[in-house]
């Protein structure tokens, strides 16, 4: 049963593929020939490579495609052509159908001439070149029925009636036809930026783009250009529009300022260049006032047309000073990544080098090394995250002002560079940063003159260009190793703990916490459980900052059990935090180490400062964390009078009533 079913299927099938093929699709044939058959133009057109428009007048618009693929008007002047009306005009001519045709050898029998029709002497001639072949397409007048229109075909013989869209399409007025933009190249594909301004300065300055991207001056110093500002001015550039083209009769070029125009615009992409150049401006702004922009005249260097187009002030004056506004700011240029080593000197202090360790996980140790006359070196760990803010603050140096590009020896004298104030040499493994051709190192030098103060002066050993830049460098790079020296003091391991912690006070000795942990006790939940909840968490996050102890800053290198010295002035010890910590040996063998941090009071709102004889004795600001939690348990104790009992007011002895004299007899 199941067979004949499927073969009866089968067989409808193989009956319906038979109807479509011998019926359907001579249907589908004839319609395709239909719409052929009502084509106006031949099928040539699809490949249109040129259009020209001529009115009854003779006034010819011609519009041509390029090798490149783009399409300019050539008449009545040369000027990039709008694509999306040319796109418009193309799907018109491609896609024309006609509603009736007739034949022009048939019109004498009605009495009928081409001139009954419009087409003796026509609105509009079309004439297209496409495939290598001419054609032309005459638009005559309006049709009697629907408004439609009579056009005569490429060959003369057949006149068709069509849609009046052929008419609005094709009569676009010139203002569509032309494209707004003045420069057609994207700015991804500009290579070189190129400005001259006119006589007497005759400044010319040149920007090129590298392979990796990077803009650079070549003209008229060798410097490296900011990208961004680069680009944005290329992209101002591609937004200016041409606001009104002149009669060629009104355009004298000396009467508009281009015959010696005041300031030449050159973009060159790939294979083409596009030069605007600037005139005088249509209505010069009033003496005082400043405007949001004005209205110049202008032309394309290799075009005869000439026209307005409004500049914002804001470009203008990028573009007039563009030595400076497109320069980069930054003194330096380097990857702080491939930075092997920073040297610092300063006048009258120790040698400071910085040293990254190759060795250490990820090439992120350093250390410091300070060299002196006569002693031998001395090395100490150095913070990575200090090291790190070193060399962005290093990258990060930005020129407030560009003083001289070729300073003379008395420039450099006045700068302060014979004895700068501070030398910053960072040495670059080979090969690196994103040229790949930077040297393997340079130096920074910073200089500083009496005469001007406030200000510091900064430029790169055996170059040219000297920088105006804040004195603030010269705090953020100081040649101590102790700045740089590395924070963390202590990380006790997982199986460390610390059993007790007791903290006092000095003066007036008294204990303000102490506490001890039993044998049974693995942490201090149970310890820190009866306190307050304020007291609890402030313990809890001095026990956390005991396990990884971390100065802020370091204030000296050496410990001393009478005081501390400070920025402050030498201040007394006020507080001691003893506490203990316990290593495990494996089995139950373990091993106790007392320890102890010296503390002053608090001297600023994120200032505090420990001392301790551990880790070679040393004296240094506490972090944030332990400052707030150390204060949350000794302000209560030391500080705080507790609350103010209200004292009964006194009471006021009775008053006795002042005796009356008695009356005078009459």
């Amino acid at each position: 049963m199941r067979s004949k079913v499927t073969v009866v299927l089968l067989f409808l099938n193989v009956v319906l593929f038979a109807y479509i093929y011998y019926y359907d699709l001579p249907t589908i044939d004839a319609r395709k020939n239909l719409e052929a058959r009502r084509r106006v133009l031949p099928a040539e057109v699809a490949s249109l490579d040129s259009f020209t428009r001529i009115s009854p007048t003779g006034e010819t618009v011609k519009i041509e495609k390029r090798p490149d693929g783009s399409w300019w008007l050539t008449k009545p002047y040369e000027w990039p052509a709008n694509p999306n009306a040319v796109s418009r005009i193309h799907n018109e001519l491609q896609f024309l159908e006609h509603k009736t045709s007739f034949l022009v050898a048939n019109l004498p029998e009605g009495d009928q001439s081409l001139a009954s029709y419009g087409l003796a002497n026509p609105v509009l001639t079309l004439q297209f070149t496409a495939a290598k072949k001419n054609f032309q397409l005459q638009i005559g007048a309006n049709s009697r029925v629907d408004n439609n229109l009579y056009v005569l075909s490429t060959d003369g013989t057949r006149i068709h009636v069509v849609d009046r869209s052929l008419a609005e399409t094709a009569g676009l007025p010139l203002a569509d036809l032309r494209a707004e933009s003045i420069f057609t190249i994207p700015v991804f594909e500009v290579r070189s930026l190129n400005l001259q301004t006119a006589a007497p300065s005759n400044l010319k300055i040149r920007l090129r783009r590298d392979a990796a991207s990077r803009w650079g001056f070549e003209s008229p110093m060798l410097a490296r250009a900011a990208r961004n500002a680069v680009e944005v001015t290329i992209n101002s550039l591609n937004a200016l529009t041409a606001k009104n083209f002149l009669d060629p009769r009104d355009s004298d070029l000396n009467r508009v300022g281009l015959a010696t125009p005041a300031l030449r615009v050159t973009l060159e992409g790939n294979a083409r260049r596009e030069t605007l150049l600037l005139g005088n401006p249509v209505n010069p702004p009033a003496e005082g006032t400043k405007a949001t922009s004005t209205e110049y005249y202008a032309k394309i260097e290799d075009k005869d047309v000439v026209f307005t187009t409004v500049i914002p002030t804001a470009l203008l004056e990028v573009l007039r000073s563009s030595q400076e506004s497109l320069r980069d700011p930054h003194v330096v240029d380097f990857e702080p990544a491939i930075v092997t080593a920073i040297s610092l000197t300063a006048p009258g202090q120790s040698d400071l080098t910085l040293q990254r360790l190759e060795a250490a996980p990820g090439g992120q140790g350093w250390q410091a090394i300070t060299r002196s006359a006569g002693q031998a070196p001395v090395t100490l760990a150095a913070d990575p995250e200090v090291i790190t803010t070193l060399l962005t603050t290093i990258s990060q140096l930005s020129a407030r002002k560009f003083l001289s590009d070729a300073p003379s020896e008395a420039d450099k004298e006045r700068y302060g560079f014979t004895r700068p104030e501070r030398e910053v040499t960072l040495s670059l493994s080979s090969g690196g940063g994103p040229r790949g051709n930077e040297p393997t190192s340079f130096t920074l030098q910073v200089g500083v003159s009496p005469d001007q103060p406030g200000v510091a002066f900064a430029r790169i050993k055996d170059q040219p260009f000297v920088y105006e830049i804040l004195p603030d460098i010269l705090d953020n790079t100081p040649v101590s190793a102790r700045h740089y020296r590395l924070r963390q003091l202590r990380e006790l391991p997982g199986t460390a703990r610390i059993t007790s912690l007791a903290l006092v006070s000095l003066n007036p000795a008294a204990t303000i916490y102490s506490q001890k942990l039993n044998e049974a006790d693995k942490n201090w939940d149970a310890a820190l459980a009866v306190e307050p909840e304020a007291v609890r968490k402030a313990l809890a996050a001095v026990l956390a900052q005991l396990r990884n102890l971390r100065a802020r800053q370091f204030n000296t290198d050496t410990f001393n059990p009478d005081h501390a010295d400070t920025s402050y002035g030498a201040q007394p010890w006020k507080y001691r935090l003893d506490y203990t910590v316990s290593f495990s040996n494996g089995a139950d063998a373990t091993q106790s180490t007392p320890s102890s941090l010296f503390l002053t009071d608090r001297l600023a709102g994120m200032t505090l400062v420990a001392g301790t004889a551990e880790f070679g004795g040393v004296t240094f600001t506490v972090t944030q964390e332990l400052l707030d939690a150390l204060f949350t348990l000794t302000y209560k104790t030391t500080n705080d009078p507790g609350p103010v009992e209200a004292t009964p007011a006194p009471v006021a002895a009775p008053v006795a009533p002042t005796p009356t004299a008695p009356a005078a007899k009459p």
